[in-house]
Order: structure tokens, then sequence, then C-alpha cells
């Protein structure tokens, strides 16, 4: 019955019942010179309770790996050609408060990587040694479980797959 209505009439229902998503982009940078476990490119922002990662809201209808360049460069001054990133695994993280962010990675020479901040959207943009992070914001902290990095890395949750092997 559904398919025999007009695709306007069919496009309108599935806006109104369907639930909506607001979509982000978010980038882990790596600092390519740096040891293992590495280094992590961290923002703190407004009010400056913790620290986060260069992300953002797509804008309409735009891409999400240019979404997550152009957070990049507006946040950290860190400019990176959209075919610079590469999607992270899991590329798409869904979050139960209905936000779904598309998660992208680079790596870039931080001796050579000048950051940059504005002082109203980032209050500083630093580096930090994965296996010593400064205090995260709660959001950062379960993204980041997804990719085995920071405090809640393999306990249990949402954020984390229950066996260490599906990592």
């Amino acid at each position: 019955m559904f398919y025999r209505l007009p695709h306007r009439v069919r496009r309108r229902i599935v806006r109104t019942f369907v639930p909506k998503y607001i979509v982000g982009a978010v980038t882990l940078v790596r600092d390519s010179e740096a040891a293992a476990p590495g280094r992590l490119l961290l923002l703190r922002q407004p009010p400056g309770r913790g620290w986060g990662l260069p992300a953002g809201l797509l804008q309409r209808a735009e891409p999400p790996v240019v979404g997550a360049a152009r957070e990049l460069e507006e946040e950290s001054g860190v400019d990176l050609d959209p075919s610079e990133l590469a999607p992270a695994v899991p590329n798409a993280v869904v979050h139960a408060k209905g936000w779904v962010d598309m998660v992208f990675e680079a790596s870039v020479p931080a001796s050579t990587t000048e950051l940059i901040v504005d002082g109203a959207e980032v209050l500083e943009a630093a580096w930090h040694p994965i296996d010593d992070l400064p205090r995260l914001t709660t959001a950062t902290a379960r993204l980041l479980a997804y990719y085995g990095i920071g405090p809640l890395a393999g306990t249990p949750g949402p954020w984390a797959p229950a066996d260490p092997a599906d990592r």
C-alpha cells in the first residue's frame, strides 16, 4: 500500500516518522614521528574542563570526509586535503542520544605542523602521548574507546566490543 502513494507523500511520511540523526565528523590525528604508542592531537575548548578531538557538525549535503578536513583546519590550523584522511574502523559511530560521528584518521609530523587556534572556539591544541592522555571530555573518552584508546578502552559498555579480539 505504501508504494502506491505518490513519491512526495511517501517521502513526507518517512521524514516525519523515521528517526533523524545529527551527523558530525571527527578526526583522529596522530603524530607520525612519535614512537609507539604514539601521540594524538587534542583540543581544549570552552569551558576548558576536558580535552577533545577535532570535530564538528557537517554542513548540509557536505561529504563527511570534506567536513572532517574543514573542521580540522578550522579548529587546529592543520590543513589537510580530504584525500589525506582515511576512514577509521569503525567509520561511523552511532550514539544513543541521536547523533552519528563519521570518524577519520590522519598522521602528520608534529615537529613541522603548526597548530593555530582562535581562542574563541578552541582555547588550546596540543599533542598528547596516547598512554598518558589528559582529562578527556566524556564524549571523547567514549569515542576513543571504540579504537582501544584512553581510559575507557577495554571496559564493558556500548562503546567497546565485549570481546577484545573484535577490536
